[in-house]
């Protein structure tokens, strides 16, 4: 059976670290007279990451030097999320659906939402569109409260580029986007007590 794209993580528990970024395309210049400054956004908006697993063992570092290495480089994918994000600090009751086709950008008309709720979201917490190749991680920026119907706007980052089909479910719970490895180079250490290291740098699949 071949490898078929996006991957799952080996397996979450292994994990030490995750540095994620944030990137925005902004060009800023300042004149070097009166430093007076100008700012222009572009769409350009991205996660970035660098994942540091434990220490492993060889009968464990073996699974994910093969996962790394089935990536072929930046040519696969695979699915990653903050693993203490999992659980929104908000209530996120009911089925939460996209309301409204061709939605796009930074606000996300819902429903299906718990409704009357307030805090149904909490700053931070994250939330998904799409699965599997079209998986798509967003942050939400502001405390979500719901209305007598259910239904509510998300302001998110970074903004939704493909949008979502009306009455597409709105991942609340683990959510996930899809990435990909920041090199097509990847390395691993054995050190003396033959223990392997792995690190690697990811970049969302835009």
């Amino acid at each position: 059976m071949g490898v078929t794209y996006p991957l799952s993580l080996p397996d979450s528990n292994s994990i030490r670290g995750i540095e994620l970024r944030a990137v925005n395309a902004v060009a800023y210049s300042r004149s070097p007279f009166t430093f007076a400054g100008q700012a222009h956004a572009y769409s350009g908006q991205m996660w970035t990451a660098d994942i540091t697993l434990k220490p492993m063992r060889r009968s464990d570092a073996e699974q994910w030097i093969a996962w790394l290495i089935s990536l072929r480089g930046q040519f696969g994918t695979f699915l990653l999320n903050d693993p203490l994000g999992c659980t929104p600090r908000g209530s996120a009751g009911g089925t939460p659906l996209v309301n409204g086709s061709a939605q796009t950008g930074n606000l996300i008309n819902i429903d299906g939402c718990t409704a009357s709720q307030t805090g149904w979201l909490k700053a931070g917490d994250y939330v998904q569109f799409g699965s599997g190749s079209s998986a798509s991680l967003h942050k939400v920026l502001e405390d979500v409260n719901t209305d007598g119907s259910g239904e509510t706007t998300l302001e998110i980052w970074p903004s939704v580029r493909t949008a979502p089909a009306d009455n597409s479910t709105v991942v609340t719970s683990s959510a996930k986007g899809l990435f990909r490895l920041s090199s097509n180079e990847q390395a691993w250490s054995v050190n003396e007590a033959s223990i392997y290291g792995i690190t690697f740098g990811a970049m969302e699949a835009v």
